[in-house]
Order: C-alpha cells, then sequence, then structure tokens
C-alpha cells in the first residue's frame, strides 16, 4: 500500500519538474536525484541564529530564477536586502519583496505567489510573526507549488523538526565551529555550516554534509575543498 501511495503523489507532481541545482554542490551529491524539483515545498530548519539556512535557500531561489521567472521574498522580519541581490546576479524586475504587516497577511501573499507560474521560486520566513501552521496550511501551499510548479523555500526553526510537514526535502542547517582559510584564524566573513538531510523523497535518512560558506560571494565549498574567493557584498540574508 506504501508503494502504491507513493507511486499515486509521484503521478501528481508538476509535470514539467526536472531536478535543478540547490545552489549549493555539496548539497546536490547527497539529493538522490542531484538537485531539487520545481513545484515542491524545501523546509531549511534553522539551527540558531545565523545558522546560514536563510542563505542556502536564497541560493537555490537563484538557481530556480535563471531560466526566467520571479523571485518572490516574504520578508517579514524585513532584513532582506534588494541591493545585494541584484548585486549577486538576480534582475532587479524578477525580484519581488512583500513585507505584509501581519501573519494572516504573509501567509495570503505566500499562497498567491505559490500559485503563480511566472514565480520561478518563494521565499518566506512562515513563523517570523509568529504564525501558527498547521497541517491543512502547510498541504495547501504544496498543493499550490504542485499545481504551478513553483518552488517553496520556508526557512523555519529547528523546533519544528518532529512536526508533520509536506515539505518534499527537509534540511537541517546548524552552524559548527570554524576558522578562516588561512593559518587557521577565525573569519567572520565565513561560516562553517552542517547540512543534513532530514527527509527527502527517494533517499534514506540521515545523510549530511559540512560546508564553507562565503558571505560576500556566497561560494559554498565541501570543508576539505575551499577556494580562494573574489570580494563581492554581502548579502541581507542569515
Amino acid at each position: 500500500m506504501r508503494r502504491q501511495i507513493a507511486q499515486l503523489d509521484d503521478c501528481r507532481r508538476w509535470e514539467g519538474a526536472k531536478p535543478i541545482s540547490s545552489g549549493c554542490g555539496p548539497l546536490d551529491d547527497i539529493l538522490p536525484e542531484g538537485g531539487i524539483r520545481r513545484g515542491t515545498l524545501v523546509e531549511w530548519l534553522a539551527k540558531g541564529e545565523g545558522s546560514g539556512a536563510g542563505t542556502l535557500a536564497w541560493l537555490a531561489g537563484r538557481e530556480a530564477s535563471r531560466p526566467g521567472g520571479a523571485i518572490v521574498v516574504l520578508d517579514a522580519r524585513r532584513d532582506f536586502c534588494p541591493p545585494a541581490a541584484v548585486r549577486l546576479g538576480v534582475e532587479p524586475e524578477n525580484l519581488i519583496v512583500v513585507r505584509a504587516a501581519t501573519a494572516a497577511d504573509t501567509f495570503w501573499a505566500l499562497d498567491q505567489a505559490l500559485r503563480c507560474p511566472a514565480v520561478a521560486a518563494v521565499l518566506a520566513w512562515p513563523e517570523a510573526q509568529n504564525g501558527k501552521l498547521d497541517g491543512r496550511t502547510l498541504r495547501r501551499w504544496q498543493l499550490a507549488a504542485e499545481e504551478s510548479g513553483t518552488l517553496g523555500l520556508l526557512i523555519r526553526p529547528a523546533a519544528v523538526r518532529h512536526q508533520p510537514s509536506w515539505a518534499d526535502v527537509r534540511l537541517l542547517v546548524e552552524p559548527l565551529p570554524g576558522v578562516g582559510h588561512v593559518s587557521n584564524v577565525p573569519d567572520p566573513k565565513r561560516r562553517r555550516l552542517r547540512i543534513h538531510l532530514l527527509r527527502c523523497r527517494g533517499t534514506a535518512d540521515g545523510r549530511n554534509v559540512d560546508v564553507e560558506l562565503d558571505d560576500e560571494t556566497l561560494s559554498v565549498h565541501l570543508v576539505a575543498q575551499l577556494a580562494d574567493p573574489a570580494p563581492d557584498r554581502r548579502l541581507g540574508c542569515r
């Protein structure tokens, strides 16, 4: 019965969906299809402040928008920096930032954005305004994304890890003690992160990868395969 349900569920997925890069090569390497599918929800669970979950989600959204289509950012925290996003390769006309006054308005805007085929990706922090998510709301968003082919990227606190989810991929991102690239000197512009693959259709749970994130260039490398980054400016995601 479980196999039959899984087959029926796969048939309902957006027919044009093909795996796209998450924007993080080491993460792609542990995903069963080498990337993530359009028309799905991806949850990035942040373990503590400065976990890097928001930045990693932004990288996935940027990849989703490369063939064309808008990125909608539900900036309930009011700390997203549009000029920095443009400097990092997103066309201004393809970026829509929504700062709703209430959690209800944020949820409504998120739902509408996920239903729009012209939107490539939606980036949101649903709990940022003390919004209470339930299974019905998440299911509605999942169906909306599936119907339109939009990629939904939800940054949520790690505390929701054991709650039910309709996300196709669920990741936990936690900061690690980091060192700089030269002489083991701490570098505030670089962060070491561990990405746990909590859930992904088609693979076993429990895989993880350690990466280093450069906040200026938004480049991500395996800790054992670091490269010298080029100078740039920081994007306002945490």
